[in-house]
């Protein structure tokens, strides 16, 4: 009798010592299974959102078998005194049908022999969970005993283990609602038709997907030729308004002198040749997008301009008195540096902050260098297609090229050295010499670019085009390049070509 009120007053001591859920039910448990001499215990608790019992504090169990022991309510022991509420004692594992044993613990005939408590976690009349113990070699009266004491750890960890199931299912929610948002965040990305699989895509598609929904300005920022106009393209056809009208202005394409009037419109006679009042991007674009492309060519005082624009959201045309309100969202671009331009006395800092609320960078080619391949194949189907030609494929040693360079055009670059391969490629094979000059160069940077060795780089590439073809036989090899297989095999043993590498493996 004394030691059960010591064991009582201990587990009260644990309880009120002010530490976290953990802290608590693992020394409450480390102590009840020192006095009862429990093999395994298990805190079931049960998740009524989504209707499963499952495990979240044990003992004496591996994490294979945790996993397992999910039940629904009313199936097997636990499941029956979640439903019920009442606790269940069973003399004998193997004696009892509706114990499942679905951790698979107890596979040994002493298992078997064993016996089994699962007491109810209740608070406020609703069954929240279950604490069970395995035992071995012990009497009935002594399970009616450990039963007693395995419901005064229910009583008291009730409050701590509700808390539990709540914080639980809070971060199940959040899951969920993050599994949501990514489900759409997929569904955008698909309807961007931007080129890319590598990380640094990736980031750029989720940046444009959340962007798009947006009314914000945006900034988008990349060396030339990286596809800025693209991305400004995606976030206008992903915007809410997409319907409306998009209005593209290249800033450095127009004469300093009239880039006044064709941003924001010009009254008739306001300057010699105005014959007409005209409406200018801006006033085009109301209700819609407009893309300033290439921002930091943009003079500075027409910089005020611009400023004044987007702080207070209305035009006045040149020559004009009237203010002309305006509903246009931003998107401006710029391959400069425009903080380096700020420091130079060459872009007001001010108008970089109003334009630079929600920055993206388009990386540069070089450092996407995974992508090159996919867009290697898309430009191939696209001039093929304008050429009719059907070319079926890029030779290895071209490919070695292509992702050696260095691309400092990026992919408008890389798109024109593909339209001119496409043109000189004979046989429906790009190979290395068909790509522009600069990429041989960049290949043989290293000293090896002598005349032997580019033309044994060349008869190389085509042996091996040529032993693909036939799966590595050099008989069928030399018949299609028209030359005897004893000056073929001399040629693969010279260029140190390995043959095995392209027999196709049969089962």
């Amino acid at each position: 009798m004394r030691q059960n009120i010591d064991y009582l007053y201990a587990v009260g001591d644990i309880f009120t010592s002010g530490n976290n859920l953990d802290d608590l039910l693992k020394e409450a448990i480390e102590l009840t299974l020192k006095k009862l001499s429990i093999i395994r215990l298990m805190v079931h608790i049960y998740q009524d959102d989504i209707e499963e019992i499952v495990v979240d504090i044990y003992s004496g169990y591996s994490a294979d078998e945790i996993k397992r022991g999910v039940y629904k309510k009313g199936e097997g022991i636990v499941g029956k005194v979640i439903s019920d509420g009442k606790p269940v004692i069973i003399p004998r594992i193997g004696s009892c049908p509706e114990f499942l044993n679905k951790t698979g613990s107890r596979s040994t005939q002493a298992d078997l022999d064993g016996a089994f408590v699962c007491v109810p976690v209740r608070l406020k009349d609703k069954t929240i969970g279950t604490i069970s113990a395995d035992f071995s070699d012990v009497e009935e009266d002594f399970l009616s005993y450990a039963a007693e004491q395995l419901a005064v750890i229910a009583i008291l960890s009730a409050h701590e283990i509700s808390s539990r199931i709540e914080k639980q299912k809070s971060e199940r929610q959040l899951v969920e609602e993050n599994r949501r948002l990514n489900a759409r965040l997929s569904e955008k990305i698909k309807n961007i038709k931007i080129i890319g699989n590598s990380v640094l895509m990736h980031e750029l598609f989720e940046k444009i997907a959340l962007v798009s929904e947006t009314n914000t300005t945006v900034l988008i920022t990349g060396e030339s030729g990286t596809g800025k106009e693209l991305v400004a393209d995606a976030i206008q056809k992903n915007s809410l308004r997409s319907d409306k009208p998009f209005i593209k202005v290249n800033v450095a394409a127009l004469p300093e002198n009239l880039i006044e009037s064709e941003l924001f419109g010009h009254e008739k006679g306001s300057f010699t040749g105005a014959v007409q009042t005209k409406k200018g991007r801006f006033e085009l674009a109301n209700g819609g997008t407009i893309f300033l492309d290439e921002i930091g060519d943009l003079a500075l005082p027409l910089q005020v301009k611009l400023l004044r624009v987007l702080q207070e959201r209305f035009v006045e045309r040149v020559g004009g008195v009237e203010t002309i309100p305006i509903d246009v969202r931003v998107i401006a671009a710029t391959h400069q540096n425009l903080e380096k331009k700020i420091e130079l006395n060459e872009f007001r800092s001010d108008l970089y902050y109003r334009l630079n609320v929600f920055p993206v960078n388009v990386p540069a080619l070089r450092e996407r260098k995974a992508d090159i391949l996919a867009l290697v194949n898309h430009f191939c189907e696209k001039f093929s297609k304008e050429t009719q030609k059907s070319i079926n494929r890029v030779s290895s040693e071209a490919i070695d090229m292509l992702v050696a360079y260095h691309w400092p055009g990026n992919i408008r670059e890389l798109e024109n050295c593909i339209n001119r391969a496409v043109i000189l490629a004979e046989e429906g094979v790009i190979r290395s010499y068909h790509l522009p000059p600069t990429l041989q160069i960049a290949k043989n940077v290293s000293g090896s670019g002598s005349f032997e060795n580019m033309v044994n780089n060349f008869e190389k590439e085509i042996i091996i085009d040529y032993l693909k073809i036939t799966e590595g036989n050099i008989s069928k090899a030399a018949e299609m390049l028209g030359t005897t297989k004893r000056i073929l095999t001399y040629k693969v043993k010279k260029l140190e070509i390995d043959c095995d590498r392209f027999k196709k493996i049969r089962s």
